[in-house]
């Protein structure tokens, strides 16, 4: 790629952590339609590690001559868990931006810092205001077990001035799937998987599989909305419910 994150930005950064509109339902199917819209109340999100370190940063510009620029990941404040090899990661920006983004994905040690990433992806421009999906698999990287791995998203304004960057990031790490969660798991409804993920703490699972969801079924947004609301991405959670 043409250029990385900058070390500077982020061993500063480590330091300072303390889709396409679809058709609506058939008409011919009411039922299924009121069912899903009155699921928000079933998804709660458990963190793992309550009063754990905020691990999430956020970015945003504030321009008089220019449109501001939001950019989020979504992710928990703490370590985010997920139980797959090769999970899916999503983030926001605010606006349509014509700027590369850079993804970045590294080890949460201050040793790791001076390692290659595990992934370094960029992004071309345009790219659209939204919610934006990266899969690991399509990048061929695995997470290692019970290892924290930070993750940014970087919008680069300037090659030459990497300063100002709009940066955000988060955490994640793989953990093993308990006897518990897998037995809700088998016993679960397909619209329900994502209610088990968030109830057990498996943030990333349930962002992604309740994303998947809203592929067939947009009135999903909702639920996708009250999980952000919960770990505090506010401004995510209104871009979802159409504001």
């Amino acid at each position: 790629m043409k250029s990385t994150l900058s070390m500077t930005a982020l061993l500063s950064i480590t330091a300072a952590i303390a889709l396409p509109t679809l058709p609506a339902y058939a008409a011919e199917a009411p039922a299924d339609k009121q069912k899903l819209a009155a699921k928000p109340a079933l998804f709660s999100f458990k963190a793992p590690m309550r009063g754990a370190p905020a691990t999430r940063v956020g970015g945003g510009t504030r321009s008089a001559t220019a449109v501001a620029i939001t950019v989020n990941v979504l992710a928990p404040d703490q370590t985010g868990y997920t139980t797959q090899v090769k999970p899916t990661i999503y983030w926001y920006v605010s606006e349509t931006i014509n700027h590369p983004v850079e993804v970045t994905i590294t080890g949460t040690r201050l040793e790791d810092a001076i390692n290659p990433p595990l992934l370094e992806v960029t992004l071309q421009p345009p790219i659209s205001k939204g919610i934006h999906a990266l899969r690991l698999e399509e990048h061929g990287v695995s997470l290692k077990p019970d290892v924290e791995y930070q993750w940014f998203v970087a919008v680069v304004k300037n090659y030459n001035q990497r300063a100002d960057d709009i940066i955000a990031g988060g955490t994640i790490k793989r953990v093993a799937v308990s006897a518990d969660v897998q037995a809700k798991l088998e016993q679960a409804s397909p619209e329900l998987v994502a209610a088990v993920y968030a109830e057990s703490g498996l943030w990333y699972d349930a962002i992604d599989e309740l994303s998947k969801q809203i592929i067939a079924h947009p009135a999903l947004r909702e639920q996708r909305a009250v999980l952000l609301e919960q770990v505090g991405l506010n401004t995510v959670a209104a871009f979802d419910r159409g504001g």
